[in-house]
């Protein structure tokens, strides 16, 4: 595996993309993860996802949106988020591999959003957050089910902006896949006293996205 860093001009300002490389030889698609609005690229989903996939033929960019670059401790609006994104695209897709968007709580909600129009492969939304903590009317289900790609949704057994119970059932029209994450919070992180170890849980999340993408038709 092979890093680099990009900066790349958007409409909403100056974005990055660290790149994590598979091997030219065995390359077949590009997964983009965008960050959520409380952090950046060193969430440790997405750093293991940018571990562990390379050597599966999957090439990682994780993005940084303007806001994060310039600094700024609050995340853009929404709008401004979804132009930051589609200004990136052209950088993502570069490489002339499928591009599956994807992304962690706010990022997946980019992801979903937007899939459709830039004509991504598919959407992995880690941390989906289905509504603010504790406002289950406040829902956000349309994002995902109205992204109009193939999904998976990886979501911990106990986030507080969604449990996968609370998600709504997969449809023909808005066909998605879920796996829980046994005790994760929405930072995936999961209790001592629960029994899974971080490593476990991280491997629960690099699995079900492997799995996944192994089976996406591009």
């Amino acid at each position: 595996m092979t890093t680099r860093t990009e900066s790349v001009d958007t409409p909403a300002g100056e974005a990055r993309i660290t790149w994590h490389h598979a091997p030219a030889r065995t390359a077949r698609l590009v997964l983009a993860l965008g960050h959520g609005a409380g952090g950046g690229i060193e969430a440790r989903d997405l750093q293991a996802l940018a571990a562990a996939l390379p050597a599966q033929g999957v090439t990682v960019a994780l993005v940084e949106q303007p806001w994060r670059v310039a600094g700024k401790k609050v995340a853009a609006a929404p709008k401004v988020l979804d132009e930051g994104w589609r200004g990136l695209w052209p950088a993502l897709a570069k490489p002339g591999l499928p591009v599956v968007a994807g992304g962690r709580s706010a990022g997946a909600r980019v992801a979903c959003r937007t899939a459709a129009e830039l004509g991504a492969a598919g959407v992995l939304a880690l941390a989906f957050p289905l509504h603010p903590p504790g406002r289950p009317e406040k829902s956000r289900a349309e994002e995902l089910t109205g992204a109009g790609r193939p999904a998976l949704v990886v979501q911990g057994g106990r986030d507080p902006f969604g449990r996968p119970a609370e998600f709504p059932p997969p449809t023909a029209q808005a066909a998605y896949e879920l796996v829980e994450v046994p005790h994760a919070d929405h930072g995936f992180a999961v209790p001592k006293t629960a029994g899974p170890t971080p490593e476990e849980t991280l491997e629960v999340i690099t699995g079900a996205a492997a799995a996944w993408l192994a089976a996406l038709p591009l």
